[in-house]
């Protein structure tokens, strides 16, 4: 309106949780607000308060169009303000700050309850760890010899003998650090608008550069454990690190693209694109991956444990309900999704929505909060788990860190059937798709955060203990 811009909402959607439900409106009436000074528009602006909107559900079409009658009305008002002065009271503009003050308090909140939550633990479990301490190394000196070792020491011949299946192990962590490292590179130069951000295609093509350029990552972490392990066979650990997601993304990925062919849309890439794709990684990522490899197995050192471990493996008890393997998934996996759901939404809408997402400083912070939520989440499940006398903590500490993968694909289901309005075979498919790959992100990268958490907390507690 004079060069001047009007910003106003064209509906809204009314919500219900229980039962879930929703109707849409559209505003047919819209109201402007004109503030002038003599012969020139100052200011402009548009509203729909007191007005009833136009449902628009149940609404039957019978020739696939419909009649709807729109109104207006205008209001001028003389201002003081100079016609100098249009652009700062455009600036002063609330109608997207409110937006942004809402999105910065939710993260705020989740913020502020993932501190008091992790303060809390921290200081629970300290004491417990300071009174189990001084309870096992007053019977080690023979002071209260009369006590039965119970708990996480008597099981400390016991706690670092190596895990089955090393070689996949090593290849999960190492796929897990390269994410770690690509999720933190690309939100940084999204932060630094080191491409445009409102370009999906720049997005994705940071992604697949990152990831190939990240290879050398996965294979140093994979290698380097693999050789600390014992492991021996590190060329097929390497080539496993640089199948362990590329194999998988590669199936899902030909899925998906081949129903795109078939219903001839234009989101199916072309041969040239994926044979490019194919060379990115053959001749990129994997030499990096083997690189990372052969320079993570030279630096590497024999795993020094704090504990002799003894050839024969201890009974391992039966255990509580609320100490088995699912509760602690359960708990593990929910308490991480919690701080990133109002994030989650977000970053939902951009992929599958036509919401453009911008505010790249708000997700750094929420990334290191996750990574902080689940590593104090991962000490405290580990420390419940020795303590009933369980030593399998390598993989389970995986496990319950990565469980927030499957709370994250519940959010997806959630969000196809209730928000996105996602309907037919290719959409259907794309959709699950590309989200069960990024649920299986979620997994690698989390567990990997939760395993060295744990590794770090029970060297930590029995390094400090006093053995015979």
């Amino acid at each position: 309106l004079d060069d001047l811009r009007v910003r106003g909402f064209v509906g809204r959607m009314q919500e219900f949780l229980f039962p879930h439900r929703h109707h849409l409106y559209l505003w047919t009436h819209h109201h402007f607000r004109i503030e002038y000074n003599g012969d020139k528009i100052i200011y402009a602006s548009i509203n729909t308060t007191h007005h009833t909107p136009f449902r628009l559900d149940n609404v039957t079409m019978s020739d696939g169009s419909m009649q709807v009658e729109f109104t207006y009305s205008v209001e001028w008002v003389p201002t003081d303000y100079a016609y100098s002065d249009r652009d700062t009271l455009q600036k002063k503009s609330r109608f997207f700050r409110k937006n942004l003050e809402i999105h910065w308090l939710s993260v705020f909140n989740s913020a502020l309850l993932v501190v008091l939550l992790m303060g809390f633990m921290a200081i629970i479990l300290m004491r417990v760890l300071k009174s189990d301490m001084a309870r096992y190394n007053e019977e080690e000196d023979g002071e209260n010899g009369g006590v039965d070792d119970v708990g996480w020491k008597i099981i400390h011949s016991d706690v670092f003998r190596l895990p089955a299946h090393k070689s996949i192990l090593c290849a999960f962590l190492g796929c897990g650090a390269q994410f770690l490292a690509l999720f933190l590179g690309l939100i940084l130069m999204a932060w630094l608008d080191v491409f445009n951000v409102h370009k999906h295609g720049a997005m994705n093509t940071a992604c697949v550069l990152l990831y190939a350029l990240t290879s050398g990552v996965a294979g140093y972490v994979s290698a380097h454990f693999f050789r600390e392990l014992d492991g021996h066979n590190w060329v097929w650990n390497v080539v496993l690190t640089s199948s362990l997601f590329a194999v998988p993304f590669f199936f899902i990925w030909s899925f998906v693209n081949s129903v795109a062919w078939y219903n001839q849309s234009t989101q199916a890439l072309p041969f040239t694109t994926i044979l490019l794709l194919m060379l990115v990684w053959a001749l990129v990522g994997f030499p990096l991956t083997v690189i990372g490899g052969i320079s993570g197995r030279h630096h590497a050192e024999p795993f020094k444990a704090p504990c002799r471990t003894k050839n024969v493996a201890r009974e391992i008890p039966a255990v509580q309900w609320f100490y088995s393997l699912p509760v602690r998934m359960l708990v593990g996996g929910f308490l991480p999704f919690s701080s990133i759901s109002v994030e989650l939404y977000y970053v939902f809408a951009t992929m599958w929505g036509r919401q453009t997402y911008t505010l790249y400083g708000i997700l750094l912070i929420v990334f290191f909060i996750v990574i902080s939520m689940t590593a104090c989440i991962a000490v405290v499940l580990t420390y419940f788990q020795l303590r009933s006398e369980d030593y399998r903590w390598w993989w389970q500490s995986i496990f319950t860190s990565g469980a927030t993968g499957l709370f994250v694909l519940l959010y997806s289901i959630f969000y196809f059937s209730y928000r996105s309005q996602m309907s037919g075979v290719l959409q259907t498919v794309q959709f699950f798709g590309y989200t069960m790959l990024v649920c299986y992100v979620f997994f690698l990268t989390l567990g990997t955060v939760g395993f060295f958490a744990s590794l770090r907390f029970t060297r930590y507690i029995y390094s400090n203990l006093k053995m015979d």
